[in-house]
Protein backbone atom coordinates (compact mmCIF):
# COMPACT_ATOMS: atom_id res chain seq x y z
CA UNK A 1 0.00 0.00 0.00
CA UNK A 2 1.15 3.40 -0.70
CA UNK A 3 2.31 6.10 2.02
CA UNK A 4 1.03 9.23 2.32
CA UNK A 5 -2.05 9.15 -0.01
CA UNK A 6 -4.76 8.78 1.77
CA UNK A 7 -6.35 12.88 3.35
CA UNK A 8 -6.28 13.72 7.01
CA UNK A 9 -9.00 12.01 9.05
CA UNK A 10 -10.13 14.84 11.86
CA UNK A 11 -12.18 12.84 14.54
CA UNK A 12 -13.68 15.69 15.81
CA UNK A 13 -15.00 17.60 12.79
CA UNK A 14 -17.46 19.94 13.63
CA UNK A 15 -20.56 20.07 10.83
CA UNK A 16 -22.39 23.83 11.93
CA UNK A 17 -25.98 24.36 10.62
CA UNK A 18 -27.60 27.34 9.58
CA UNK A 19 -30.12 27.50 12.76
CA UNK A 20 -27.34 26.86 14.83
CA UNK A 21 -27.26 22.96 15.62
CA UNK A 22 -23.85 21.36 16.38
CA UNK A 23 -22.82 17.96 15.32
CA UNK A 24 -19.74 16.70 15.84
CA UNK A 25 -18.54 13.36 13.66
CA UNK A 26 -15.14 11.96 11.90
CA UNK A 27 -14.54 13.11 8.58
CA UNK A 28 -11.81 14.44 6.20
CA UNK A 29 -12.49 18.01 6.72
CA UNK A 30 -12.20 19.92 9.68
CA UNK A 31 -15.41 21.88 9.32
CA UNK A 32 -18.95 21.86 7.52
CA UNK A 33 -21.26 24.11 7.00
CA UNK A 34 -24.87 23.14 5.82
CA UNK A 35 -28.15 25.05 5.37
CA UNK A 36 -30.29 21.98 6.95
CA UNK A 37 -30.07 19.31 9.15
CA UNK A 38 -32.42 17.27 11.18
CA UNK A 39 -33.28 19.88 13.64
CA UNK A 40 -34.77 22.43 11.07
CA UNK A 41 -35.52 20.54 7.99
CA UNK A 42 -39.43 20.61 7.63
CA UNK A 43 -39.41 16.39 7.09
CA UNK A 44 -38.23 15.99 10.47
CA UNK A 45 -39.66 19.11 12.09
CA UNK A 46 -43.44 18.86 10.41
CA UNK A 47 -43.46 22.41 10.71
CA UNK A 48 -43.53 23.47 6.39
CA UNK A 49 -40.70 26.41 5.18
CA UNK A 50 -41.41 27.61 2.34
CA UNK A 51 -38.28 29.58 0.68
CA UNK A 52 -39.69 31.54 -2.74
CA UNK A 53 -37.61 33.97 -4.26
CA UNK A 54 -40.02 34.04 -7.10
CA UNK A 55 -43.18 34.92 -5.51
CA UNK A 56 -44.39 31.47 -7.14
CA UNK A 57 -45.76 30.40 -3.60
CA UNK A 58 -48.10 33.82 -3.59
CA UNK A 59 -48.64 33.33 -7.37
CA UNK A 60 -50.38 29.62 -7.17
CA UNK A 61 -52.14 30.46 -3.97
CA UNK A 62 -54.12 33.57 -5.40
CA UNK A 63 -54.72 31.26 -8.97
CA UNK A 64 -56.23 28.91 -6.39
CA UNK A 65 -58.26 31.35 -4.43
CA UNK A 66 -59.48 32.34 -8.16
CA UNK A 67 -60.01 28.88 -9.59
CA UNK A 68 -62.18 28.34 -6.13
CA UNK A 69 -64.52 30.42 -6.63
CA UNK A 70 -66.65 28.74 -9.11
CA UNK A 71 -69.59 30.18 -11.07
CA UNK A 72 -72.88 28.77 -10.36
CA UNK A 73 -74.58 26.42 -13.01
CA UNK A 74 -77.11 28.83 -13.70
CA UNK A 75 -74.37 31.21 -15.11
CA UNK A 76 -72.75 28.85 -16.89
CA UNK A 77 -75.14 27.55 -18.72
CA UNK A 78 -76.38 31.24 -19.74
CA UNK A 79 -72.73 31.62 -21.28
CA UNK A 80 -73.05 28.18 -22.96
CA UNK A 81 -76.23 29.33 -24.48
CA UNK A 82 -74.92 32.74 -25.44
CA UNK A 83 -71.89 30.80 -27.35
CA UNK A 84 -74.36 28.57 -29.10
CA UNK A 85 -76.46 31.31 -30.26
CA UNK A 86 -73.45 33.19 -31.57
CA UNK A 87 -72.31 29.89 -33.47
CA UNK A 88 -75.72 29.42 -35.18
CA UNK A 89 -75.85 33.36 -35.92
CA UNK A 90 -72.29 33.21 -37.64
CA UNK A 91 -73.48 29.95 -39.43
CA UNK A 92 -76.63 31.70 -41.27
CA UNK A 93 -74.77 34.66 -42.23
CA UNK A 94 -72.23 32.52 -43.78
CA UNK A 95 -71.54 32.37 -47.94
CA UNK A 96 -72.00 29.20 -49.21
CA UNK A 97 -72.18 29.75 -52.49
CA UNK A 98 -69.85 27.97 -55.58
CA UNK A 99 -68.34 31.28 -56.18
CA UNK A 100 -67.18 32.27 -52.48
CA UNK A 101 -65.65 28.64 -51.69
CA UNK A 102 -63.57 29.06 -55.05
CA UNK A 103 -62.51 32.74 -54.06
Amino acid sequence: MKADIHPDYFPKATIACACGATYTVGTIKERIDIELCAACHPFFTGKQKIVDSARRVEKFASRATGKAEVKDAKAKAAAKAERAQKKAEKRANRDTSIRSVKA
